[in-house]
């Protein structure tokens, strides 16, 4: 027996979500903000960083991990490069007020750098260079997260899940190039779905509290996930943390409080690498499009170019779980 699945207007789905959120404590301009990035998630296909993901935020507002009010404090160290503290708020307020500004420095300089700490996790990563590659901005960006990840089996967990966003505009594509990858072999959503769900979880995800492999999502819950390729994703994650914890002034992933329990922020951190590619090669445009043209024949699959099957670009309509809408309409 499948769980019901309710379709609901966009419309409704961001009222609901709207509501929700502001009785939870959130200002509007946060509310604006979270729900915003919400829908993204869901329109892309990623639904798991969509409501699920959601229903983390309220609560945390409600628990005190984030503060509702918070107001991001934004310097400008340098002409190319912003710096903003979330002051315990989410990291996608702080990212939604500099963006204009970071679009006419990267397209001034030619690079801009947005850096951001003390911020609630930060969500679909994608989320950030998406908005960007559709303003003709090639961006990277990094995000750290409190420590889950161990680098190898047996290891104490000392990372984040740390994902890294790459995203390309795409003349002529309804959608840029978006690659949106966690540095652990698996989402960290993904096993709290699967343990929601009564699901294993495949081989080499990750250890249970003994350091041992585990199927069972309950104990990776209680011991720690994998780094993706073994040490070389394990690398990246340190490459991950450096950019996002290290430049920004963030806390590290092995000093972030829970983002799941507890009162405290997890204060980690936010990179945000903006180029303007027409400032290097004028030509840039139409050869990034020849080329994912030319890797589509062969069979290549482009990141970014699919949507979910209920929430394709245009649609009035999304659908997700009935107990997840149960659980938004609860905050209300």
């Amino acid at each position: 027996m499948t769980d019901e699945r309710i379709t609901l207007p966009v419309a409704e789905a961001r009222s609901l979500a709207t509501e929700a959120c502001l009785s939870a404590g959130a200002s509007h301009l946060m509310t604006k903000s979270l729900v915003d990035a919400t829908l993204s998630a869901i329109e892309v296909g990623r639904e798991e960083l969509g409501f699920p993901h959601f229903l983390d935020y309220l609560q945390s507002l409600r628990d005190g991990r984030i503060d509702g009010r918070a107001s991001p404090r934004i310097v400008h160290r340098l002409p190319a490069l912003i710096h903003a503290d979330a002051n315990r708020g989410i990291a996608q307020l702080g990212f939604d007020l500099v963006f204009g500004d970071l679009v006419n420095r990267a397209r001034t300089f030619g690079v801009a750098i947005f850096t951001q700490k003390n911020s609630y996790t930060a969500g679909e990563l994608g989320y950030y260079v998406r908005r960007l590659a559709i303003d003709g901005l090639v961006s990277l960006a990094v995000a750290n997260s409190p420590a889950v990840v161990a680098a190898a089996p047996g290891a104490k967990a000392v990372y984040g899940t740390n994902p890294l966003a790459f995203g390309v505009p795409l003349p002529g594509s309804e959608r840029p190039l978006v690659i949106d990858q966690s540095s652990s072999a698996t989402a960290f959503v993904n096993i709290v779905r699967a343990a929601t769900e009564g699901r294993i979880i495949p081989e080499g995800w990750a250890t249970d509290e003994n350091g041992e492999v585990t199927i069972d999502p309950h104990k990776a819950l209680r011991g720690a996930l994998l780094a993706f390729g073994g040490s070389r994703g394990a690398n990246i994650a340190l490459m991950v943390e450096v950019l996002a914890a290290g430049l920004s002034g963030a806390s590290w992933s092995l000093d972030a409080p829970d983002f799941r329990s507890g009162a405290e922020c997890p204060g980690t951190g936010l990179t945000v690498i903006a180029l303007s590619p027409s400032a290097i090669e004028e030509d840039f445009g139409t050869r990034i499009a020849e080329q994912v043209s030319r890797l589509e024949q062969f069979g290549v699959y482009i990141p970014g170019q699919r949507s979910a099957p209920a929430a394709k670009s245009g649609a009035d309509f999304i659908t997700l779980d009935a107990k997840i809408l149960a659980a938004i309409k609860s905050h209300i």
